[in-house]
Formats: C-alpha cells, sequence, structure tokens
C-alpha cells in the first residue's frame, strides 16, 4: 500500500520523505524524545539513513514497515514520526512505535497518532493484532496505549540495553475487534 495518508482531527499521517532529515533529527536528535525510547538520540547522519530506508522501504514489494510523518497539516510541520512493522511471527499482526516533538506533548497529540496508525494497521491492511512495547518509566505512554484501547499484557524482562544498562519493556498490544468496537 503506497502511499499512505490519513488524517485526523488535528494530525496527519504521510510517507516519509528525503527533505524530513531536519524534522526528523528534531524528534529522533533530541535527548528528551528520546529518553525512553530503545535508542540513545540519533546523529544527522543516523537520521538521514533512517529516512533514506524509510523511503526505500516504502516501495518495497511485499511492504513491511510503514515509517510515516506525522504532521499539523495546516503548517504542512512535521512534528513526530510513527511506524508500523508487519512481525514476521505473527500472523496479520504488527508493530507499533512513535516519537514525536517535545514542545508537542501534553497536547494529545499521542492518542490521536497511534489512533492514526492503528487505522492504517486494521482498516487498511486488515491486520489482526497490532502490539508495541515501552518504557515501564513512560508514563505517558501507558495512559496513551490505555486511551487507544490498548491493553496491558505484561513485561518483557530486561529487554532493551541503553546507555549499557539493561531495561524491561511493557507490552500493549490490541486486536481487530476490539478496534472495532472502540469506534464511534
Amino acid at each position: 500500500m503506497y502511499p499512505v495518508s490519513r488524517r485526523g482531527a488535528r494530525l496527519g499521517l504521510r510517507e516519509v520523505e528525503s527533505g524530513d532529515v531536519d524534522a526528523v533529527l528534531a524528534v529522533y536528535g533530541s535527548p528528551r524524545a528520546t529518553e525512553h525510547l530503545s535508542f540513545e538520540p540519533r546523529t544527522r547522519e543516523q537520521v538521514a539513513d533512517i529516512v533514506a530506508g524509510s523511503v526505500a522501504s516504502a516501495g518495497a514489494d511485499p511492504r513491511t514497515e510503514y515509517a510515516l510523518a506525522v504532521v499539523l497539516p495546516e503548517a504542512a510541520e512535521l512534528v513526530g514520526f510513527g511506524r508500523l512493522a508487519l512481525d514476521p511471527h505473527q500472523q496479520r499482526a504488527a508493530t507499533v512505535g512513535f516519537a514525536l516533538r517535545p514542545d508537542v506533548w501534553g497536547a494529545g497529540y499521542g492518542v490521536e497518532t497511534v489512533r492514526l496508525l492503528l487505522g492504517v494497521a486494521f482498516d487498511d491492511l486488515r491486520l489482526h493484532r497490532v502490539w508495541g512495547a515501552r518504557s515501564p518509566h513512560n508514563a505517558a505512554s501507558a495512559r496513551t496505549m490505555a486511551a487507544v484501547g490498548m491493553t496491558e499484557e505484561g513485561v518483557i524482562r530486561e529487554h532493551v540495553l541503553k546507555g549499557g544498562v539493561w531495561r524491561d519493556s511493557v507490552v500493549h498490544a490490541i486486536l481487530d475487534r476490539e478496534w472495532r468496537a472502540s469506534r464511534p
């Protein structure tokens, strides 16, 4: 499925473009934005590689990764990065992840971003299950996942090595029938 384009009440999703490097760097290069992610802040060169890989993966057949820009449509401003990755170990399943620029935190954009990503997963791709993992210390992400109807399923112990320290991950998931039931 290409190109992906979705619009919510205040945000949109679109394909990542080669010109998005600096905007993605504002997210992935930020120590604040990456505090609870599975990696350290990225350099501009690393972000350029991520963007190039995202652009390339969009044209893959079959497509297994959906790396999408989270944008404020009126300003055409990229404020985040969302990702769905089809899970090769589960039938009709994907992992979901997202990160937003710290200056837009607290406005409910996380909930809207995840809802848009789940719409792609369930409405467009017809998946059965979507799951994501978060840092146990990321209370905002826990609230976001609960708000979109994801169920906390458990903990993957010492799942992420960051800064030389192993960290657990808390898993949340939602099924297609739960997604359909949660919609107005």
